[in-house]
């Protein structure tokens, strides 16, 4: 059963919130993920951002959840105007480099990365290695409109 953890960060922003959902690895981990990201941005006022969101959480997701083996997480945080998503796996492995989607028409796989690459403002990913469990963490942003 997916756990839900919210825990905001009131020291720097009092307007800023963080949720963690820890997933198994099981397709239909996807689906959730989008579902209570959706739940999550509604009931923030964030509406506007909803679909860009959900687009790259379940890129995110995806990846976390096919190409690898163990657990994963989905993130999300929003702080100073910026929603950001993130992927945890338990694979160290870096991703896959992105691609421009233009090179990837045609093609079955490899389109993930460059539609987050496209649709986000920043994306990137960095390895981590806490308490004895080794994974990585991939990561998209978006800034809210003016």
């Amino acid at each position: 059963m997916p756990e839900i953890d919210a825990e905001p960060d009131f020291t720097s922003d009092p307007e800023s919130w963080e949720y963690s959902l820890y997933i198994p690895n099981d397709l239909r981990a996807v689906t959730v993920s989008r579902r209570t990201l959706r739940l999550i941005l509604t009931m923030h006022g964030l509406i506007g951002l909803v679909d860009v969101a959900e687009l790259l959480a379940t890129e995110l997701v995806s990846n976390a959840v096919c190409h690898t083996k163990g657990p994963a997480a989905l993130r999300v945080r929003w702080s100073a105007g910026v929603l950001r998503i993130g992927a945890w796996d338990a694979d160290p492995q870096p991703p896959e480099p992105s691609q421009e989607l233009g090179r990837l028409v045609g093609s079955e796989d490899g389109r993930g990365l460059g539609m987050v690459r496209a649709c986000s403002d920043l994306w990137g990913w960095q390895p981590l290695s806490r308490f004895g469990n080794r994974g990585k963490f991939v990561w998209c942003e978006l800034r809210a409109a003016a």
